[in-house]
């Protein structure tokens, strides 16, 4: 059984499309916890932005597959921004998730924006640092097997 950078014990990767809804997936094996560290959400970011970048790396060509790893890394960046205080630039608040786009924000135009941005900066940084980790592994086993 593999791990990731903070441990989480992976059950399964495939980028083979193994049912009709889902086209390459991961399966972690669960585990009962609750509260995770600034490091633990970025590494569950990269992990999910794993297939987008695999695909870059290898086919040199991106698709439509990875569209529900980006949504949930989008909700990950804004959670630690707008909930859990893990952003410099927006500070130590916590805001209530926004249940529908009627629904009046508790803050202002101009600290949205400071959000989209920083949270625009949060999934580059960790693309960036996927697309660094898999470009490591490529390369060793490129070493490895030739």
């Amino acid at each position: 059984m593999n791990r990731t950078l903070t441990g989480l014990p992976i059950f399964q990767v495939t980028i083979l499309p193994r049912t009709s809804s889902a086209l390459g997936f991961a399966q972690y094996t669960p585990i009962d916890k609750k509260l995770y560290s600034p490091e633990e959400m970025l590494d569950r970011m990269c992990m999910a932005l794993g297939g987008r970048a695999a695909e870059a790396l290898v086919f040199n060509s991106i698709t439509t597959g990875a569209q529900n790893d980006l949504q949930k890394v989008t909700r990950m960046a804004y959670a630690q921004i707008q909930q859990y205080g893990f952003n410099d630039a927006v500070g130590l608040l916590s805001f209530e998730p926004q249940t529908d786009a009627f629904s009046r924000r508790p803050f202002s135009k101009k600290l949205m924006a400071t959000m989209d941005h920083e949270a625009g900066k949060m999934v580059a940084q960790a693309y960036a640092r996927t697309e660094k980790l898999l470009q490591v592994s490529k390369l060793a086993y490129v070493r490895r097997f030739t």
